[in-house]
């Protein structure tokens, strides 16, 4: 069943559809003996990134190098982004894109300065300060930890112990005129500064593709030369979004059709998926999505393999937007931070993927189902268990894209040569 047109079927119900039925036509073209995998190379590659629909003005949203870190905060959280380009602010009105844009400020960054910040409060004297002292007693130590002046009772008894941050951190902090007044330009040092890797309209669907996933970019910038700014921002989850207005297709349905088993998915064994247990301080889920590179991670029952949530890069904005949920907390674990965000969420009737709680799959499900699954819920990885509910694997945006395409030998070239490095002082 053709699901991407209308009644009459001639006309496509979204741009989305439009273009997958321009990919059919390509791969009806193609020469008999090319695998499928090859037949979607060559399409995608005779396609232009200016073809691929305009992203809602809400997600190629730009920020001043002179917002506040607060202000930064609130923008990715409004518009539902996991990241914006920065904007030099001094930069002339001629100036090239290059020059206008310093760089792309994400989730993954803030998190690089909240643990930062945390660390520096870390250790047992100072949970007994925060939770038995006032406010005009805890205040002064969170100003001076967090401009660098530790005292040794606040410092960790060994720098790989995990990050345990009471409930009364994040409210102080966030009403600090440090966080008030913390520039996004100022700390460039501390984020995670993506290289701005950008792409013109000429580039091809292929260039694109590789670079969401095998070079692990959640999103591409489009740039206009003429206009010397962004034209459109492809994410990750756009790509899945138009993979699924493509259901029906023939193209589509030769690749989406086949068993996540039969596409060698998921690709991490269980034995090596990345886990925080239920009763370990929420920073330590986000300490490890930052040192293995990951954007979210299963919450565990202790001593056990099952898993009771999900939390991603994102769901950090909940620990600078609504502190005041966890004050009762003398430890945020894992287990309360997703069961007080969601009670925050039902309460503010806010949507939030956080609320679907743990979305999983199993091995023989067909790659189309596990798309319409992230593609409706609006989600980033969904998890494979076995028949008793037990974890087995994840499977993320850029597992499914890789197994879309694949990078042929010299492709990208000197591509990657004018890519800007990272600051000298980046703690990345």
């Amino acid at each position: 069943m053709v699901v991407n047109a209308d009644q009459d079927g001639e006309t496509p119900r979204s741009p989305e559809a439009k273009l997958g039925m321009q990919v059919e036509d390509l791969w009806d073209v193609q020469e008999a003996q090319l695998t499928p995998t090859e037949k979607l190379n060559a399409c995608f590659e005779s396609i232009p990134v200016s073809a691929f629909p305009q992203a809602p003005s809400s997600q190629v949203t730009e920020i001043s190098s002179d917002s506040s870190l607060a202000e930064a905060v609130k923008l990715l959280a409004r518009n539902k982004i996991l990241s914006a380009p920065v904007v030099d602010c001094k930069a002339p009105e001629d100036a090239s894109w290059i020059d206008r844009y310093i760089g792309i400020v994400e989730f993954a960054g803030i998190v690089v300065w909240i643990l930062h910040q945390s660390e520096k409060m870390e250790g047992g004297d100072f949970f007994d300060l925060a939770m038995n002292s006032s406010e005009n007693d805890f205040g002064p130590a969170v100003v001076a930890a967090t401009n660098g002046m530790t005292s040794p009772r606040f410092r960790s008894i060994h720098p790989d112990s995990p990050t345990a941050t009471c409930g009364k951190f994040f409210e102080m902090l966030t009403s600090s005129d440090f966080y008030k007044d913390t520039k996004v330009g100022d700390i460039s040092g501390s984020f995670r500064w993506a290289p701005f890797l950008a792409l013109q309209k000429s580039n091809s669907f292929l260039t694109m593709l590789l670079l969401l996933s095998k070079y692990r970019m959640k999103s591409v910038p489009v740039v206009d030369l003429g206009e010397a700014k962004i034209d459109n921002i492809i994410t990750q989850s756009a790509v899945i979004h138009m993979l699924e207005e493509c259901a029906g297709l023939h193209w589509f349905e030769s690749w989406g059709s086949k068993k996540l088993f039969e596409l060698g998915l998921p690709l991490m064994k269980s034995s090596h998926i990345i886990k925080v247990c239920e009763d370990e301080p929420v920073l330590q889920a986000f300490k490890l999505m930052r040192q293995k590179g990951v954007g979210g991670l299963p919450v565990v029952r202790s001593g056990g393999n099952k898993a009771i949530g999900n939390i991603s890069i994102r769901d950090i904005q909940f620990l600078l937007i609504a502190p005041e949920i966890y004050n009762e907390y003398r430890s945020i674990t894992a287990k309360n931070f997703l069961t007080t965000v969601k009670s925050y969420l039902e309460e503010h009737q806010k949507e939030s993927p956080l609320l679907s709680g743990m979305v999983t799959c199993q091995r023989d499900d067909t790659l189309k189902e596990v798309i319409v699954k992230l593609d409706s819920m609006k989600i980033h990885r969904i998890y494979v268990v076995d028949e008793t509910g037990d974890l087995e694997g994840v499977i993320t945006l850029r597992d499914i894209i890789s197994k879309l395409v694949h990078e042929p030998r010299g492709y990208f070239g000197d591509f990657f040569d004018g890519v800007i490095p990272l600051p000298a002082n980046s703690r990345v």
